[in-house]
């Protein structure tokens, strides 16, 4: 079938009524109502991340409305709940399509579901940990991961006193054995849990094996490629910033 490609900034005006549709077999550019938000997401790339960093936020905060047992929310009460005002909610929302409708709220379950389509979290995610210290350690056993769809598959160290021990149900591997391990389980995310001096190659290692998705406990900033995202995690450059506010 032979299929036109429409402008992004056309696919985001569409309102969500495509989601009625119930043909299949309609194709726009390769787009169905059924993946429509997922695809448009994709190739959004022009949504800020700021943007993207708050949809987990609104992720959780409608999951706990449903449990809730509530079925419509307005902007104004979801920005309550985040601490956020309801016209960046909207704006927020706007990147990816029309998910209310004015003076009658969101659909709550929808919304929840849309989102969590945008963000590929239907999928179950395969995840290595490199460093297996008490960082480390800490990441394989926590209980938190596996719930929300992450699951921690294969860990790693360069330290042969470590290689071959069992945490949290793994065997602790080489990290000479990352390329083999991460094609035969599948990885798409790395988390780097070493020291400062072995972030660099670490993170090498791991976007070679052509994991595009890291988390970096270690107190740097590593250099990627532009398709590589990293998220840095450094609880101490977080205390420092928040000790400006003690005055």
């Amino acid at each position: 079938m032979q299929t036109t490609n429409l402008p992004h900034s056309f696919l985001r005006t569409i309102p969500n009524t495509l989601d009625a549709l119930t043909l299949p077999s309609i194709q726009w550019g390769g787009f169905t109502p059924r993946n429509f938000y997922s695809e448009v997401a994709k190739l959004s790339m022009d949504v800020p991340e700021v943007v993207v960093n708050r949809l987990p936020q609104y992720v959780r905060a409608l999951r706990q409305l449903l449990e809730e047992g509530s079925d419509i929310v307005s902007s104004q009460l979801l920005g309550q709940t985040l601490q956020m005002t309801p016209a960046q909610i909207r704006k927020d929302l706007s990147y990816f399509g029309r998910f209310g409708k004015q003076g009658r709220g969101y659909n709550v379950r929808y919304l929840v579901n849309e989102l969590q389509d945008i963000l590929q979290l239907d999928h179950e995610w395969n995840i290595a940990v490199v460093g297996v210290g008490r960082l480390g350690r800490a990441i394989i056993s926590y209980p938190g991961f596996s719930p929300e769809g992450f699951k921690v598959v294969a860990a790693f160290d360069s330290d042969a006193r470590q290689v071959g021990l069992s945490i949290g149900g793994l065997i602790v591997q080489s990290i000479d054995e990352l390329p083999g391990t991460v094609r035969q389980k599948g990885i798409q995310i790395g988390i780097v849990a070493v020291p400062a001096a072995q972030a660099g190659e670490v993170v090498d290692r791991i976007t070679n094996c052509g994991i595009r998705a890291i988390l970096n406990y270690a107190p740097v900033n590593p250099l990627v490629p532009s398709e590589v995202k990293v998220r840095n995690i450094d609880p101490v450059l977080s205390l420092q910033s928040m000790t400006y506010y003690l005055r």
